[in-house]
């Protein structure tokens, strides 16, 4: 238990439900804030500790120690609030499902320093932590196929322990993964990678990557058009009977 939270609460006479009264939010979403690895929302986190006279950082000792990209930050945040995470991804494995061999490997060949890209892979391995907890998020991940066929790294084994890596994942009750195969014609996921996240109080949000520092959506109309987009491509993978075997298949051809 975050010990800080609920003292701060306690001493400032609040509650669960009188705080998020104060803020707008269900109760449930700031209790939860009282359990480890759970961390207000960056437009939240100011207006409770002036609520509670606290400094951020003595409530949440954690926000101090990330050690992902500042601009990244706020949507990790959102996925550890998050119930479900439906995730398409047309490159890369998605790093909820990266081994830690695969997430250096992602980030070799740049400008970083060796310092940068230890600190880098270690959060992307942290973030992890929320498929494992209690309360986990439900994750429905969509890949294409080239995502399995080509290779990251200089080593053929990597990519065998990721896709076996994939394989076990697969077989959690709060992930199903789905292929959409190399045959399959043109679809709207071509257009580039993006995550829609479900929170508690049933607000949306999505998460679309690029090249630049990615984008947090958040609008009816931009939603909209990203959940068409997501049945059209889930509409386009294979079943999970079929994509399990095409990854067994596709794990094999790497050794």
């Amino acid at each position: 238990m975050n010990h800080a939270f609920v003292e701060a609460l306690a001493e400032a006479g609040y509650t669960a439900e009188s705080l998020a009264g104060q803020l707008g939010l269900h109760p449930k979403t700031v209790a939860r804030w009282a359990n480890p690895g759970h961390i207000p929302q960056s437009r939240h986190r100011a207006t409770v500790a002036d609520l509670l006279e606290r400094d951020v950082d003595a409530l949440w000792p954690d926000i101090v120690k990330r050690r992902e990209p500042v601009w990244f930050r706020p949507w990790v945040d959102i996925e550890r609030e998050a119930t479900t995470l439906r995730a398409f991804q047309l490159a890369w494995v998605p790093g909820l499902l990266q081994t830690e061999a695969y997430a250096r490997a992602t980030l070799t060949g740049g400008t970083l320093s060796a310092e940068a890209m230890d600190e880098l892979t270690d959060a992307r391995l942290a973030r992890q932590a929320i498929l494992h907890r209690e309360r986990s998020p439900l994750l429905v991940a969509v890949l294409d196929e080239g995502v399995l066929r080509r290779r990251v790294g200089d080593s053929r084994a990597l990519m065998a322990a990721q896709l076996t890596h994939l394989l076990a994942c697969a077989e959690m009750p709060n992930v199903q993964l789905h292929v959409v195969p190399a045959d399959a014609a043109s679809y709207p996921g071509l257009d580039g990678p993006f995550v829609i996240a479900d929170l508690p109080e049933g607000a949306r949000v999505a998460h679309v990557d690029g090249p630049a520092p990615a984008q947090i959506l958040d609008k009816p109309s931009e939603l909209v058009n990203l959940e068409r987009r997501w049945e059209r491509i889930r509409g386009e993978a294979l079943p999970r009977g079929r994509t399990l075997d095409l990854l067994r298949e596709a794990a094999a051809s790497w050794t």
